[in-house]
């Protein structure tokens, strides 16, 4: 089988996009806390009574049953009566969300924070689109975005792939912007692109998420079957035990890792953010994962989803 070339750990090409195609076919992404059983299965199943779909079983009649659908054969052999009850595919359009501000830029080891969001929208657009459902997305870039409304086609797929590469090449052309502002912004206008019975794959570091960021995120959640996936730098949850600089841009600062207090309270600075997010997302029924940026991305993902096999 083949895999992806590491021909990009802190820019993304189209090409190496495109090379996650067979990744797909491997991983079976399943959450069981959503409200359907599949999240990136593609089709899920809905219970209907009517005529002209799947027969799934036969159950006792219940008063306002279509009597056209009474089974009078399970009717005759047990004496009782009867009704079919059939399984319809509904369409469940997808839309991804991919962050590629600058905060995604920082990498310590092997890729960007960035560059792995990039891989996971390919793979699970990919694993969208052979389930033949629509799907759309959108790539954040801090003060802006670009938007591709879901549909039923590959090449769909392919321009948005392009334009989650074209933010990656200008993450670092940084202008000053006020990051929860504008996640709150754009948070807020998905729910006037996603209607209902939408998946949506939200892809970010979630750096600076506030009040009114969960809010959104809950109203979307109403309609909408939401899986987050929270990708972070093994550096920003634990620092090692030497001296390094760290910067943002505009500021820099040296950081003694010798120094255990300073240490242990960034440490305990990301859990306590990550575990208060994953509290408050949980509460709207909001699966929450976390990826990194060090081991294998193929590895992460199997170990991650196959925690939710139905």
């Amino acid at each position: 089988m083949k895999k992806p070339v590491e021909n990009s750990k802190i820019f993304l090409t189209l090409e190496h996009l495109l090379q996650f195609e067979w990744l797909n076919t491997v991983l079976n992404f399943k959450a069981g806390s959503q409200k359907s059983n599949s999240v990136l299965s593609g089709r899920y199943a809905s219970r209907l009574r009517g005529r002209g779909l799947d027969f799934e079983e036969a159950r006792p009649y219940v008063i306002g049953d279509d009597i056209r659908n009474i089974d009078w054969k399970v009717t005759a052999k047990t004496g009782t009566t009867h009704t079919k009850v059939f399984t319809e595919e509904k369409e469940k359009p997808a839309f991804i969300f991919v962050d590629q501000s600058v905060t995604m830029g920082f990498g310590s080891t092997h890729k960007t924070k960035a560059v792995v969001a990039g891989e996971i929208a390919a793979i699970a657009a990919y694993k969208i689109l052979k389930g033949g459902d629509r799907i759309g997305g959108m790539v954040f870039k801090g003060k802006d975005y670009d938007l591709l409304t879901p549909k039923r086609d590959r090449r769909n797929i392919l321009q948005f792939f392009q334009k989650i590469v074209d933010a990656n090449k200008a993450i670092y052309n940084y202008e000053a912007f006020d990051f929860p502002e504008a996640l709150n912004e754009i948070t807020g206008k998905l729910r006037n692109i996603i209607t209902h019975d939408f998946m949506v794959l939200i892809i970010s570091d979630f750096y600076r998420y506030n009040a009114q960021t969960i809010k959104y995120l809950s109203q979307l959640s109403e309609h909408n079957d939401v899986v987050l996936i929270k990708i972070y730098d093994p550096l920003e949850a634990q620092l090692p035990n030497e001296k390094m600089t760290l910067s943002n841009i505009t500021h820099q600062i040296q950081v003694n890792g010798k120094q255990k207090k300073v240490v242990q309270e960034l440490s305990e600075d990301f859990k306590t953010n990550y575990d208060q997010f994953k509290s408050e997302t949980e509460k709207y029924n909001i699966t929450l994962f976390k990826i990194n940026t060090v081991d294998s991305l193929e590895d992460q993902l199997i170990e991650l989803f196959s925690r939710y096999k139905p």
